[in-house]
């Protein structure tokens, strides 16, 4: 920048001016912040609620920066949690927080990579300080990464992690933590059903393209068979008396392709009757399979995530044994909050960045820092108090599956 001419200026309001000046050549995508704000005293993971209590505490922090929030949604058809749940809460927690509606924008990229940078870039172009992002793959959360970082802007990952950057923060549950309850479940699950001699067959989800499938693999595989190694070799046994039939992908977390996966294997080895499943999906898929070599109810366990309605259904009606919940509106409120507190150029407190996530091993990038929530493990106890309190699973339409008496049966009403 050039120095200006000054003339008959003391040296006061010299300094007076070129601090000015340096204030207006830094202002590019750096939030602004005022004197005033400060992040709430406690604010932590554990701080949000399903009534967004939080979140108008943030109001001044919210003031205090400035520029557009980007968000950016993965895809309408893996789950309808992006649409049903996410994208509302996270309006949600936005206006609660005091966002105008100009200050933040929610996308969706339809399941298309290329779009989903396009939206990145296009959040960039507008003056975005901060992008939340769900990358639809690693190549694609690294290509975002990398264009926010050319800008200066911060990125939160959102749900899935992108090793890539020193701006990087990472938004989900302890997916660790998701695994150990899926595998807690199932030593539970084979005890209280009663199967003998364990021949274990393990789904995994689609390690092939999502990191967050080997932190499931490893949280599970620790409980049961004592390491973190993945995928674990057929085989292994531990000192419960369990045997590893197989432990095989379903490529890119595809349901069809993990029943042709099962099918398979429960063909070839008919003697597998206990099963671990990285989520709701995937149970279902091997469900089918059972059903259709006519295995009836509470004689093989499966496992899953998500607490969907059908993962929910297959609890009640003893085909699956739990699955793993990860309230939404938690995850969205943790997500704004971060959100705000970088674009007012504020430091997260500890308590909210409470962790950190790395690569798997032997892939490539970075540890980056993580504010990691704790997920639930939902059975037939405690159903009621969990997804249906939360509505997070319509009650009319599962009861209507699985029949009024077995809804009270779990006093679900």
């Amino acid at each position: 920048m050039k120095e200006p001419r000054l003339k008959r200026v003391t040296m006061a309001a010299a300094a007076g001016v070129i601090a000015i000046i340096a204030a207006a050549c830094s202002s590019g995508n750096t939030p602004t912040t005022t004197s005033s704000a400060t992040v709430p005293a406690g604010l932590g993971v554990k701080s949000f609620d399903q009534a967004f209590t939080v979140m108008p505490t943030l109001k001044n922090v919210t003031k205090a920066g400035s520029g557009l929030v980007g968000v950016i949604l993965p895809d309408t058809t893996s789950s309808t949690r992006y649409v049903a749940f996410d994208a509302p809460y996270l309006k949600k927690a936005f206006d609660a927080a005091g966002y105008s509606s100009s200050d933040y924008k929610i996308d969706n990229a339809g399941g298309v990579d290329a779009t989903e940078i396009a939206q990145a870039q296009a959040d960039i172009t507008a003056g975005a300080k901060v992008i939340i992002f769900d990358p639809l793959d690693s190549a694609t959360g690294n290509q975002i990464q990398s264009l926010a970082a050319a800008k200066g802007v911060k990125t939160i990952s959102y749900d899935r992690a992108t090793f890539q950057g020193t701006n990087t923060y990472y938004v989900s549950f302890d997916n660790v933590q998701v695994g150990k309850l899926i595998g807690q479940g199932f030593k539970d699950c084979v005890s209280s059903w009663g199967v003998s001699k364990p021949q274990v067959f393990t789904l995994n989800g689609g390690q092939d393209t999502d990191p967050n499938a080997v932190s499931f693999a490893q949280g599970y595989n620790s409980v049961v068979w004592g390491d973190t190694t993945t995928p674990e070799t057929a085989g292994k046994t531990n000192s419960d008396g369990y045997t590893l039939v197989g432990d095989k992908i379903a490529p890119g977390w595809d349901n069809a392709k993990g029943a042709v996966v099962f099918q398979q294997a429960y063909t070839a080895s008919p003697s597998i009757n206990a099963t671990i499943e990285a989520n709701d999906g995937l149970a279902n898929a091997v469900i089918g399979v059972l059903k259709n070599a006519g295995v009836s109810s509470k004689k093989i366990p499966t496992t899953g995530q998500d607490a969907t309605l059908q993962g929910m259904e297959n609890v009640l009606q003893n085909f699956q044994c739990g699955s793993v919940y990860k309230a939404v509106y938690l995850e969205a409120q943790d997500a704004v909050t971060l959100a705000t507190i970088l674009r007012a150029g504020l430091t997260p407190p500890s308590d909210l960045v409470n962790g950190t996530t790395a690569p798997p091993p032997g892939k490539p990038g970075v540890s980056e820092p993580a504010s990691l929530l704790v997920p639930i493990w939902v059975n037939s106890q405690n159903m009621e108090s969990t997804v249906i309190k939360d509505k997070f699973v319509d009650v009319t339409a599962l009861c209507s599956a699985v029949g009024a008496s077995v809804c009270s049966a779990a006093s679900i009403s």
